[in-house]
């Protein structure tokens, strides 16, 4: 059966209708309200967090500490050290062991944040002259360094001046270490200004240090070049050779130098390089637990926890 209502004529009709209109456009606007209040809510809490990370910025132990350091037996101690210490104070540390002509450029360049093996003003005073308004000189970390040409106290001669008479004893050479080391350098300057006839032999501080071993254990005269402090003067009764020409120049000192900004970049770290100074018998301590068989972690590890306070103190944890 079909029902058919008729509402052009009925006003009842008509009425619910324009009822039902209104309310449906009410709730079509409540709905949009609600929207763009949640819309305005969403957007607000973004900018909040946004701000809020802005407000952060990024951390100075968000990017890893970069050290550079050359193979000296001190700077593999001090290098090791300043690791830990900086590990300790919450930083991600790498240390690379490069030569000292690459080292400076390098501290020049941004390559590396610091370095603790600055010989100066002696030793590697050509690259200071050369890259010295490149760097930061932060802080002297060790007093009184002496480098120079070192033999056992049985060989009978006490200057470079008697080397040339006895040459022939040395068989004629110089036991050096890397080429690109300042105390090559002012080898070469001493071999010039004393007239030697004797060759300066590159390599390492390792390979030098065996060949002074192997002399002394058979009582045979060895020239090698050195530098203090060393654990070598520790293990045999050596000693220096007069320079009355002074081509080693006095005592240096070592020195921790820094890329240019990190005083800005990195506040917390560039105190703890300015507070780091120690001693010959600190150094020369974990020098000797690497020549007795530690690892230079081994070594460094074993210094900072036998020495908390001198730790605290270069952290800023007094």
């Amino acid at each position: 059966m079909n029902i058919l209502i008729r509402t052009k004529n009925n006003p009842n009709i008509k009425k619910l209708g324009s009822v039902l209109v209104i309310c449906l456009m009410l709730g079509l606007a409540l709905f949009a309200a609600g929207c763009a209040e949640k819309g305005d809510e969403a957007a607000g809490a973004a900018e909040g967090a946004e701000a809020a990370h802005a407000g952060t910025g990024p951390s100075e132990f968000d990017e890893k500490v970069k050290i550079g350091y050359v193979l000296w037996d001190g700077e593999i101690a001090s290098t090791n050290v300043m690791q830990q210490v900086l590990e300790e104070a919450g930083y991600e540390v790498e240390i690379i062991a490069v030569d000292a002509g690459p080292l400076y450029q390098g501290l020049a360049d941004g390559q590396f944040d610091f370095t603790t093996s600055a010989w100066l003003p002696y030793t590697h005073k050509n690259y200071w002259e050369t890259y010295g308004e490149q760097l930061d000189s932060v802080q002297t970390n060790l007093e009184g360094c002496k480098i120079g040409l070192v033999v056992p106290s049985y060989v009978a001669i006490d200057s470079i001046e008697e080397l040339n008479s006895e040459k022939e004893k040395f068989d004629g050479k110089i036991i050096g270490i890397d080429p690109g080391a300042g105390i090559m350098q002012a080898s070469e300057t001493a071999i010039s200004g004393y007239d030697l006839d004797m060759e300066l032999v590159s390599g390492s501080g390792a390979a030098m240090t065996a060949t002074l071993k192997k002399a002394v254990d058979s009582e045979e005269w060895v020239v090698v070049t050195l530098w203090s402090p060393h654990w070598s003067f520790n293990r045999w009764d050596l000693k220096y050779l007069d320079d009355p020409k002074g081509a080693y120049g006095d005592a240096d000192h070592v020195e921790t130098l820094a890329r240019l900004g990190l005083e800005e970049e990195k506040p917390e770290l560039y105190g703890i390089l300015t507070r780091f100074q120690w001693t010959h018998d600190d150094i020369q301590a974990v020098m000797m637990d690497i020549e007795n068989g530690m690892t230079p972690e081994e070594a460094a590890s074993k210094w900072v926890e036998n020495n908390p306070e001198k730790v605290n103190e270069w952290i800023g944890e007094e």
